[in-house]
Protein backbone atom coordinates (compact mmCIF):
# COMPACT_ATOMS: atom_id res chain seq x y z
CA UNK A 1 0.00 0.00 0.00
CA UNK A 2 1.66 3.30 -1.10
CA UNK A 3 2.02 5.50 1.88
CA UNK A 4 0.25 8.78 2.46
CA UNK A 5 2.26 12.07 2.23
CA UNK A 6 2.74 14.36 4.95
CA UNK A 7 0.80 17.55 3.95
CA UNK A 8 1.05 21.15 4.94
CA UNK A 9 -1.47 23.59 4.16
CA UNK A 10 -0.16 26.91 4.71
CA UNK A 11 -2.62 29.70 4.16
CA UNK A 12 -1.96 33.46 4.67
CA UNK A 13 -4.93 35.85 4.99
CA UNK A 14 -5.64 38.72 2.05
CA UNK A 15 -2.40 37.79 -0.08
CA UNK A 16 -2.41 39.48 -3.72
CA UNK A 17 -1.84 37.34 -5.83
CA UNK A 18 0.70 39.42 -7.71
CA UNK A 19 3.30 40.47 -5.03
CA UNK A 20 5.85 37.47 -5.06
CA UNK A 21 9.04 37.27 -7.07
CA UNK A 22 9.19 34.64 -9.17
CA UNK A 23 5.82 36.09 -11.26
CA UNK A 24 8.38 39.27 -12.21
CA UNK A 25 7.23 41.83 -9.12
CA UNK A 26 10.55 43.41 -8.81
CA UNK A 27 9.37 44.92 -5.27
CA UNK A 28 8.21 41.86 -3.46
CA UNK A 29 10.80 39.94 -1.59
CA UNK A 30 9.66 36.53 -1.48
CA UNK A 31 13.21 34.89 -1.36
CA UNK A 32 11.88 31.06 0.19
CA UNK A 33 8.83 30.75 -2.03
CA UNK A 34 10.74 31.64 -5.40
CA UNK A 35 13.74 29.52 -4.77
CA UNK A 36 11.08 26.31 -3.97
CA UNK A 37 9.05 27.57 -7.37
CA UNK A 38 12.58 27.45 -9.37
CA UNK A 39 13.67 23.84 -8.08
CA UNK A 40 10.57 21.85 -6.77
CA UNK A 41 7.22 23.39 -6.71
CA UNK A 42 4.48 24.91 -9.48
CA UNK A 43 3.26 28.66 -8.70
CA UNK A 44 -0.21 28.85 -10.20
CA UNK A 45 0.13 32.85 -12.18
CA UNK A 46 -3.40 32.89 -12.82
CA UNK A 47 -5.24 31.22 -9.48
CA UNK A 48 -8.45 32.34 -8.56
CA UNK A 49 -10.64 32.17 -5.81
CA UNK A 50 -14.56 32.00 -5.37
CA UNK A 51 -15.46 34.74 -3.19
CA UNK A 52 -13.35 37.83 -2.01
CA UNK A 53 -14.22 37.54 1.53
CA UNK A 54 -12.38 35.06 4.31
CA UNK A 55 -15.38 33.08 5.19
CA UNK A 56 -17.05 32.56 1.92
CA UNK A 57 -13.80 31.35 0.21
CA UNK A 58 -12.68 29.18 2.93
CA UNK A 59 -15.60 27.45 2.98
CA UNK A 60 -15.42 26.77 -0.78
CA UNK A 61 -11.62 25.39 -1.26
CA UNK A 62 -12.12 23.31 2.12
CA UNK A 63 -15.02 21.75 0.45
CA UNK A 64 -14.88 22.18 -3.28
CA UNK A 65 -18.16 23.96 -3.45
CA UNK A 66 -18.71 27.26 -4.84
CA UNK A 67 -20.34 29.61 -2.95
CA UNK A 68 -23.79 28.97 -3.91
CA UNK A 69 -24.18 25.60 -3.65
CA UNK A 70 -25.13 25.45 -0.45
CA UNK A 71 -25.42 29.35 0.59
CA UNK A 72 -21.77 29.70 2.49
CA UNK A 73 -21.38 33.32 1.21
CA UNK A 74 -21.30 35.62 4.02
CA UNK A 75 -19.23 36.17 7.38
CA UNK A 76 -21.60 34.09 9.43
CA UNK A 77 -22.95 31.05 7.16
CA UNK A 78 -19.73 28.75 8.09
CA UNK A 79 -19.17 25.21 7.44
CA UNK A 80 -22.16 22.98 9.28
CA UNK A 81 -20.90 19.83 11.08
CA UNK A 82 -23.11 17.37 7.57
CA UNK A 83 -21.13 19.23 5.22
CA UNK A 84 -17.40 18.14 3.85
CA UNK A 85 -14.34 19.78 4.95
CA UNK A 86 -10.53 18.91 4.21
CA UNK A 87 -9.41 18.32 7.38
CA UNK A 88 -12.06 16.09 8.56
CA UNK A 89 -11.83 14.44 5.47
CA UNK A 90 -8.11 14.17 6.21
CA UNK A 91 -8.95 12.93 10.19
CA UNK A 92 -11.38 10.07 8.92
CA UNK A 93 -8.54 8.91 6.71
CA UNK A 94 -6.18 8.53 9.20
CA UNK A 95 -4.15 11.69 9.29
CA UNK A 96 -2.86 13.43 12.19
CA UNK A 97 -4.44 16.90 11.77
CA UNK A 98 -2.44 19.85 13.46
CA UNK A 99 -4.60 23.36 13.24
CA UNK A 100 -3.02 26.61 14.37
CA UNK A 101 -3.77 29.51 13.47
CA UNK A 102 -7.47 31.62 12.91
CA UNK A 103 -10.86 29.67 12.13
CA UNK A 104 -13.14 31.77 9.46
CA UNK A 105 -14.51 28.19 8.87
CA UNK A 106 -16.85 26.32 11.29
CA UNK A 107 -18.81 27.84 13.89
CA UNK A 108 -16.82 27.61 17.43
CA UNK A 109 -19.76 26.33 19.24
CA UNK A 110 -19.45 23.07 16.76
CA UNK A 111 -16.34 22.60 17.97
CA UNK A 112 -12.81 20.92 16.92
CA UNK A 113 -12.94 17.56 17.12
CA UNK A 114 -13.84 16.20 14.31
CA UNK A 115 -11.81 17.69 12.51
CA UNK A 116 -8.29 18.12 13.73
CA UNK A 117 -6.49 16.39 16.65
CA UNK A 118 -5.13 19.63 17.71
CA UNK A 119 -6.65 23.08 17.94
CA UNK A 120 -3.10 25.05 18.62
CA UNK A 121 -3.11 27.49 21.58
CA UNK A 122 0.28 29.10 22.75
CA UNK A 123 1.32 28.83 25.55
CA UNK A 124 2.67 32.20 25.20
CA UNK A 125 -0.03 35.00 25.50
CA UNK A 126 0.77 36.60 21.78
CA UNK A 127 0.29 40.39 21.30
CA UNK A 128 -2.83 41.87 19.88
CA UNK A 129 -2.99 42.19 16.06
CA UNK A 130 -6.13 43.43 15.14
CA UNK A 131 -8.78 46.47 16.20
CA UNK A 132 -8.49 49.28 18.95
CA UNK A 133 -5.90 47.62 20.65
CA UNK A 134 -3.59 47.12 17.79
CA UNK A 135 -0.04 48.05 19.18
CA UNK A 136 2.13 50.07 16.85
CA UNK A 137 4.40 52.59 17.35
CA UNK A 138 2.65 56.09 17.75
CA UNK A 139 0.10 55.82 20.10
CA UNK A 140 -3.29 56.45 18.22
CA UNK A 141 -2.00 54.60 14.84
CA UNK A 142 -5.78 55.13 13.49
CA UNK A 143 -6.01 58.88 13.75
CA UNK A 144 -9.29 61.26 15.43
CA UNK A 145 -12.18 60.32 13.83
CA UNK A 146 -13.24 62.22 10.37
CA UNK A 147 -9.57 62.14 9.60
CA UNK A 148 -8.15 60.93 6.09
CA UNK A 149 -6.27 58.02 8.33
CA UNK A 150 -8.83 56.46 10.65
CA UNK A 151 -10.34 54.08 8.07
CA UNK A 152 -7.33 53.90 6.07
CA UNK A 153 -6.17 50.56 8.00
CA UNK A 154 -2.72 51.96 8.09
CA UNK A 155 -0.37 51.70 11.17
CA UNK A 156 2.98 51.72 10.03
CA UNK A 157 6.55 50.05 12.10
CA UNK A 158 4.99 47.77 15.03
CA UNK A 159 7.48 48.47 17.94
CA UNK A 160 9.13 45.35 19.09
CA UNK A 161 10.06 46.30 22.60
CA UNK A 162 13.72 45.32 22.07
CA UNK A 163 12.72 41.77 21.29
CA UNK A 164 14.08 40.62 17.47
CA UNK A 165 10.38 40.17 16.61
CA UNK A 166 7.02 41.46 17.19
CA UNK A 167 5.56 38.32 18.87
CA UNK A 168 2.18 37.96 17.44
CA UNK A 169 -0.60 34.86 17.45
CA UNK A 170 1.09 34.84 13.80
CA UNK A 171 4.82 33.95 15.35
CA UNK A 172 3.19 31.89 17.97
CA UNK A 173 1.65 29.56 15.34
CA UNK A 174 4.42 28.83 13.18
CA UNK A 175 6.54 28.43 16.27
CA UNK A 176 3.92 26.45 17.64
CA UNK A 177 4.31 24.48 14.40
CA UNK A 178 7.82 24.03 14.14
CA UNK A 179 7.97 22.43 17.73
CA UNK A 180 5.45 20.45 16.77
CA UNK A 181 6.88 18.83 13.91
CA UNK A 182 9.73 18.25 16.22
CA UNK A 183 7.76 15.96 18.21
CA UNK A 184 5.12 14.57 15.76
CA UNK A 185 3.53 11.05 15.39
CA UNK A 186 6.07 8.59 13.97
CA UNK A 187 3.04 6.56 13.45
CA UNK A 188 0.90 8.75 11.16
CA UNK A 189 0.72 10.89 7.98
CA UNK A 190 0.46 14.57 9.13
CA UNK A 191 -1.67 17.21 8.09
CA UNK A 192 -0.06 21.09 9.28
CA UNK A 193 -3.13 23.88 9.04
CA UNK A 194 -1.75 27.20 8.97
CA UNK A 195 -4.18 29.25 8.48
CA UNK A 196 -1.67 32.79 9.71
CA UNK A 197 -3.32 35.93 9.73
CA UNK A 198 -0.86 38.26 7.64
CA UNK A 199 -0.87 39.88 5.37
CA UNK A 200 -4.67 41.28 6.79
CA UNK A 201 -4.50 44.43 7.49
CA UNK A 202 -3.84 46.86 9.55
CA UNK A 203 -0.94 47.49 7.39
CA UNK A 204 1.51 47.01 10.22
CA UNK A 205 5.44 45.30 9.90
CA UNK A 206 8.59 45.73 11.65
CA UNK A 207 10.88 47.98 10.47
CA UNK A 208 13.63 44.92 9.54
CA UNK A 209 11.30 43.60 7.03
CA UNK A 210 9.60 47.49 5.52
CA UNK A 211 12.92 48.10 5.16
CA UNK A 212 13.62 45.13 2.42
CA UNK A 213 11.03 47.49 -0.17
CA UNK A 214 12.41 49.35 -2.34
CA UNK A 215 9.39 51.42 -2.93
CA UNK A 216 10.75 53.26 -6.21
CA UNK A 217 10.35 49.41 -7.68
CA UNK A 218 6.38 49.29 -6.85
CA UNK A 219 4.31 48.59 -10.02
CA UNK A 220 1.86 51.53 -10.65
CA UNK A 221 -0.53 51.86 -8.63
CA UNK A 222 -4.05 51.94 -10.24
CA UNK A 223 -5.61 55.22 -9.67
CA UNK A 224 -9.28 56.37 -9.12
CA UNK A 225 -9.36 58.30 -11.92
CA UNK A 226 -8.53 56.20 -14.77
CA UNK A 227 -11.62 54.64 -13.95
CA UNK A 228 -14.81 54.97 -16.20
CA UNK A 229 -18.06 56.05 -14.61
CA UNK A 230 -20.15 52.58 -14.77
CA UNK A 231 -17.93 50.95 -12.47
CA UNK A 232 -20.22 49.30 -9.07
CA UNK A 233 -21.24 52.04 -6.94
CA UNK A 234 -19.86 50.52 -3.89
CA UNK A 235 -16.27 51.31 -5.42
CA UNK A 236 -17.20 55.36 -5.19
CA UNK A 237 -18.70 54.57 -1.87
CA UNK A 238 -16.33 53.29 -0.09
CA UNK A 239 -14.06 55.78 -1.39
CA UNK A 240 -15.60 58.15 -0.28
CA UNK A 241 -16.59 56.94 3.44
CA UNK A 242 -12.71 56.02 3.84
CA UNK A 243 -11.90 59.55 2.74
CA UNK A 244 -8.38 58.99 1.65
CA UNK A 245 -8.78 60.96 -1.41
CA UNK A 246 -6.20 64.04 -0.15
CA UNK A 247 -3.44 60.86 0.08
CA UNK A 248 -0.14 61.52 -2.01
CA UNK A 249 1.85 58.82 -4.21
CA UNK A 250 4.19 59.04 -1.14
CA UNK A 251 2.15 58.00 1.24
CA UNK A 252 0.32 55.32 -1.00
CA UNK A 253 3.72 53.68 -1.80
CA UNK A 254 4.06 53.83 2.33
CA UNK A 255 1.30 52.11 2.78
CA UNK A 256 2.03 49.49 -0.32
CA UNK A 257 5.54 48.80 0.93
CA UNK A 258 4.38 47.90 4.81
CA UNK A 259 2.04 45.09 2.58
CA UNK A 260 4.94 43.70 0.63
CA UNK A 261 7.31 44.22 4.29
CA UNK A 262 3.91 41.64 5.81
CA UNK A 263 4.32 39.55 2.50
CA UNK A 264 8.11 39.08 3.05
CA UNK A 265 7.80 38.31 6.68
CA UNK A 266 5.27 35.63 5.92
CA UNK A 267 7.88 34.60 3.36
CA UNK A 268 10.41 34.38 5.81
CA UNK A 269 8.15 32.34 8.47
CA UNK A 270 7.37 30.26 5.18
CA UNK A 271 11.11 29.23 4.91
CA UNK A 272 11.66 28.41 8.91
CA UNK A 273 8.53 25.93 8.28
CA UNK A 274 10.23 24.24 5.24
CA UNK A 275 13.56 24.16 7.08
CA UNK A 276 12.11 22.00 9.96
CA UNK A 277 10.67 19.50 7.76
CA UNK A 278 14.05 18.81 6.42
CA UNK A 279 15.67 18.99 10.12
CA UNK A 280 12.91 16.25 10.86
CA UNK A 281 14.02 13.89 7.66
CA UNK A 282 10.03 14.60 6.54
CA UNK A 283 10.42 16.93 3.62
CA UNK A 284 10.66 14.63 0.68
CA UNK A 285 7.63 12.78 1.54
CA UNK A 286 5.28 16.10 2.36
CA UNK A 287 3.65 18.14 -0.37
CA UNK A 288 3.15 21.51 0.54
CA UNK A 289 0.30 23.80 -0.50
CA UNK A 290 0.82 27.53 -0.10
CA UNK A 291 -2.19 29.44 -1.15
CA UNK A 292 -3.88 32.74 -0.01
CA UNK A 293 -7.77 32.98 0.66
CA UNK A 294 -8.25 36.61 -1.46
CA UNK A 295 -6.51 39.36 -2.67
CA UNK A 296 -6.32 43.12 -1.06
CA UNK A 297 -6.61 46.50 -2.84
CA UNK A 298 -3.46 48.07 -0.73
CA UNK A 299 -4.27 51.53 -2.88
CA UNK A 300 -5.50 49.91 -6.04
CA UNK A 301 -8.98 51.92 -7.24
CA UNK A 302 -8.63 54.23 -4.22
CA UNK A 303 -9.54 51.92 -1.49
CA UNK A 304 -7.92 49.69 1.34
CA UNK A 305 -8.78 46.06 2.52
CA UNK A 306 -11.24 44.20 0.28
CA UNK A 307 -14.80 44.25 -0.49
CA UNK A 308 -17.36 41.40 -1.53
CA UNK A 309 -19.02 42.15 -4.25
CA UNK A 310 -16.24 43.17 -7.00
CA UNK A 311 -13.81 40.98 -8.51
CA UNK A 312 -10.56 43.12 -9.97
CA UNK A 313 -7.78 40.88 -10.12
CA UNK A 314 -5.92 42.60 -7.04
CA UNK A 315 -8.90 40.68 -5.12
CA UNK A 316 -9.63 37.40 -6.68
CA UNK A 317 -6.00 36.47 -7.87
CA UNK A 318 -4.25 34.72 -5.20
CA UNK A 319 -1.11 33.22 -4.73
CA UNK A 320 -1.69 29.06 -5.52
CA UNK A 321 2.07 26.91 -5.04
CA UNK A 322 2.00 23.56 -5.02
CA UNK A 323 4.86 20.63 -3.90
CA UNK A 324 3.87 17.87 -4.50
CA UNK A 325 6.01 14.60 -2.29
CA UNK A 326 9.09 13.91 -3.63
CA UNK A 327 7.70 10.40 -5.21
CA UNK A 328 5.16 12.39 -7.44
CA UNK A 329 6.60 14.08 -10.96
CA UNK A 330 6.72 17.84 -11.00
CA UNK A 331 8.12 20.48 -13.37
CA UNK A 332 8.69 23.08 -11.50
CA UNK A 333 8.02 26.41 -12.90
CA UNK A 334 5.41 28.72 -13.29
CA UNK A 335 1.80 27.52 -15.02
CA UNK A 336 -0.13 30.15 -16.92
CA UNK A 337 -3.24 27.46 -16.69
CA UNK A 338 -6.58 29.06 -15.77
CA UNK A 339 -6.86 27.46 -11.71
CA UNK A 340 -9.68 27.91 -9.02
CA UNK A 341 -8.88 27.28 -5.16
CA UNK A 342 -11.39 24.63 -5.19
CA UNK A 343 -8.54 22.62 -7.03
CA UNK A 344 -6.60 22.50 -3.98
CA UNK A 345 -8.92 20.06 -1.92
CA UNK A 346 -9.41 17.77 -5.14
CA UNK A 347 -5.61 17.93 -5.21
CA UNK A 348 -5.02 17.04 -1.87
CA UNK A 349 -7.14 13.92 -2.39
CA UNK A 350 -5.11 12.84 -5.25
CA UNK A 351 -1.87 12.95 -3.24
CA UNK A 352 -3.69 11.88 -0.34
CA UNK A 353 -5.13 8.52 -2.21
CA UNK A 354 -8.72 9.45 -0.97
CA UNK A 355 -11.79 8.98 -3.21
CA UNK A 356 -14.28 11.34 -2.07
CA UNK A 357 -17.85 10.58 -0.82
CA UNK A 358 -19.74 13.50 -2.08
CA UNK A 359 -19.50 15.84 -5.78
CA UNK A 360 -16.99 18.14 -5.15
CA UNK A 361 -16.25 20.59 -8.43
CA UNK A 362 -12.70 21.35 -7.65
CA UNK A 363 -10.16 19.26 -10.41
CA UNK A 364 -6.72 17.81 -9.26
CA UNK A 365 -3.71 19.94 -10.44
CA UNK A 366 -1.54 16.64 -10.53
CA UNK A 367 -1.59 16.91 -14.58
CA UNK A 368 -0.13 20.25 -14.36
CA UNK A 369 2.46 19.94 -11.64
CA UNK A 370 3.96 16.79 -14.21
CA UNK A 371 3.90 18.84 -16.94
CA UNK A 372 1.59 16.32 -18.58
CA UNK A 373 -0.69 19.25 -19.99
CA UNK A 374 -0.92 23.30 -20.03
CA UNK A 375 -4.37 23.71 -19.60
CA UNK A 376 -6.46 23.10 -16.84
CA UNK A 377 -10.08 25.43 -16.92
CA UNK A 378 -11.84 27.70 -20.39
CA UNK A 379 -12.53 29.57 -17.28
CA UNK A 380 -12.89 30.54 -13.42
CA UNK A 381 -15.72 32.07 -11.61
CA UNK A 382 -15.80 34.27 -8.54
CA UNK A 383 -19.39 35.87 -6.97
CA UNK A 384 -20.54 37.60 -3.86
CA UNK A 385 -23.33 40.31 -2.70
CA UNK A 386 -26.84 39.37 -2.18
CA UNK A 387 -30.47 40.22 -2.75
CA UNK A 388 -32.56 42.85 -1.33
CA UNK A 389 -34.18 41.93 1.29
CA UNK A 390 -31.64 39.31 2.36
CA UNK A 391 -31.11 40.93 5.81
CA UNK A 392 -29.87 37.86 6.75
CA UNK A 393 -26.89 38.16 4.80
CA UNK A 394 -26.10 41.55 5.15
CA UNK A 395 -23.06 41.03 7.53
CA UNK A 396 -24.58 43.43 10.46
CA UNK A 397 -22.83 42.32 13.38
CA UNK A 398 -21.13 44.75 16.26
CA UNK A 399 -17.76 44.52 14.33
CA UNK A 400 -18.99 46.80 11.41
CA UNK A 401 -22.17 48.78 12.89
CA UNK A 402 -20.56 51.06 14.76
CA UNK A 403 -18.65 54.11 13.36
CA UNK A 404 -15.92 53.54 15.34
CA UNK A 405 -14.83 50.34 13.85
CA UNK A 406 -12.15 49.84 11.29
CA UNK A 407 -14.68 48.17 8.87
CA UNK A 408 -17.69 50.39 9.41
CA UNK A 409 -17.26 51.76 5.75
CA UNK A 410 -17.96 48.60 4.32
CA UNK A 411 -20.54 47.31 6.68
CA UNK A 412 -22.77 50.96 6.23
CA UNK A 413 -22.07 50.12 2.74
CA UNK A 414 -23.44 45.89 2.82
CA UNK A 415 -25.96 46.60 5.07
CA UNK A 416 -27.81 49.24 2.15
CA UNK A 417 -30.77 48.22 0.67
CA UNK A 418 -29.51 50.23 -2.13
CA UNK A 419 -27.82 48.40 -5.08
CA UNK A 420 -24.05 48.39 -3.67
CA UNK A 421 -24.38 44.96 -1.85
CA UNK A 422 -25.28 43.80 -5.50
CA UNK A 423 -25.41 39.83 -5.89
CA UNK A 424 -22.84 38.98 -8.57
CA UNK A 425 -20.96 37.03 -10.58
CA UNK A 426 -17.71 37.05 -12.65
CA UNK A 427 -16.64 34.62 -15.44
CA UNK A 428 -12.83 35.49 -16.18
CA UNK A 429 -10.82 33.80 -19.37
CA UNK A 430 -7.45 34.16 -20.07
CA UNK A 431 -8.19 37.50 -22.05
CA UNK A 432 -11.67 38.38 -20.68
CA UNK A 433 -13.62 39.27 -17.65
CA UNK A 434 -17.27 39.53 -17.47
CA UNK A 435 -19.63 40.51 -14.03
CA UNK A 436 -23.14 39.88 -14.57
CA UNK A 437 -24.76 41.97 -11.64
CA UNK A 438 -28.17 41.87 -10.39
CA UNK A 439 -29.21 45.62 -9.48
CA UNK A 440 -26.59 47.83 -11.42
CA UNK A 441 -24.70 47.83 -15.05
CA UNK A 442 -22.76 44.31 -15.54
CA UNK A 443 -19.22 44.69 -16.15
CA UNK A 444 -17.00 43.25 -19.61
CA UNK A 445 -13.09 44.14 -19.19
CA UNK A 446 -10.82 43.32 -22.25
CA UNK A 447 -7.54 42.20 -20.28
CA UNK A 448 -5.15 42.40 -23.02
CA UNK A 449 -5.98 45.83 -23.87
CA UNK A 450 -7.26 47.09 -20.57
CA UNK A 451 -5.02 44.56 -17.37
CA UNK A 452 -6.17 47.63 -14.83
CA UNK A 453 -10.07 46.62 -15.31
CA UNK A 454 -10.15 50.47 -15.97
CA UNK A 455 -12.65 51.25 -18.60
CA UNK A 456 -16.20 48.47 -18.38
CA UNK A 457 -17.02 48.21 -22.36
CA UNK A 458 -20.22 46.20 -21.26
CA UNK A 459 -22.05 48.34 -24.32
CA UNK A 460 -19.09 48.06 -26.37
CA UNK A 461 -20.54 46.97 -30.34
CA UNK A 462 -17.28 45.29 -30.78
CA UNK A 463 -17.68 42.85 -27.82
CA UNK A 464 -21.30 41.94 -28.48
CA UNK A 465 -20.35 38.34 -29.33
CA UNK A 466 -17.73 37.86 -26.57
CA UNK A 467 -20.33 39.71 -24.26
CA UNK A 468 -22.81 36.32 -25.59
CA UNK A 469 -20.54 33.77 -25.30
CA UNK A 470 -19.60 34.71 -21.90
CA UNK A 471 -22.85 34.93 -20.70
CA UNK A 472 -23.95 31.82 -22.20
CA UNK A 473 -20.47 29.92 -20.37
CA UNK A 474 -22.03 31.52 -16.80
CA UNK A 475 -25.27 29.55 -17.96
CA UNK A 476 -23.88 26.46 -18.17
CA UNK A 477 -21.68 27.11 -15.05
CA UNK A 478 -24.82 27.55 -12.97
CA UNK A 479 -26.42 24.50 -14.15
CA UNK A 480 -23.24 22.23 -13.69
CA UNK A 481 -23.10 23.38 -10.14
CA UNK A 482 -26.64 24.45 -9.21
CA UNK A 483 -26.75 21.52 -6.40
CA UNK A 484 -25.48 18.51 -5.00
CA UNK A 485 -26.58 15.19 -4.41
CA UNK A 486 -25.66 12.49 -2.01
CA UNK A 487 -23.92 9.59 -2.91
CA UNK A 488 -26.20 7.34 -0.58
CA UNK A 489 -29.45 6.86 -2.01
CA UNK A 490 -32.67 6.44 -0.07
CA UNK A 491 -34.23 3.19 0.27
CA UNK A 492 -38.15 3.16 -0.73
CA UNK A 493 -38.80 -0.19 0.59
CA UNK A 494 -40.77 -0.57 3.49
CA UNK A 495 -39.20 -2.86 6.66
Amino acid sequence: MKKKPHMILFNPDQWRGDVMGHLGNPAAVTPHLDELVATEAVSFRSAFCQNPVCTPSRCSFMSGWYPHVRGHRTMYHMMRPEEPVLLKTLKDAGYFVWWGGKNDLIPPTSGFDAYCDIKYEPERKPRPMFGGAFQAAGGNWRGDPGSDKYYSFFAGELDTQGEDMYYDSDWAHILGAIDFIKNAPADQPLCIYLPILYPHPPYAVEKSWYDLIDKLLLPERIRPEYLSEDKPSILSGLRELYQMQSWSEERWAELRATYYGMCARVDHQFGLLMKALKAAGIYDDTAVFFFSDHGDFTGDYGLVEKNQNTFEDCLTRVPFIVKPPASEKVKPGVSDALVELIDMTATVHHYAGITPDYTLFGKSLAPLIEGETAEHRDAVFCEGGRLHGETHCNESAPANESPATLYWPRGQMQRSEGPEHTKATMIRTHRYKYVRRYYETDELYDLEQDPMETQNRIHDASLARVREELRERMLDFYQETCDVVPHVRDSREKH
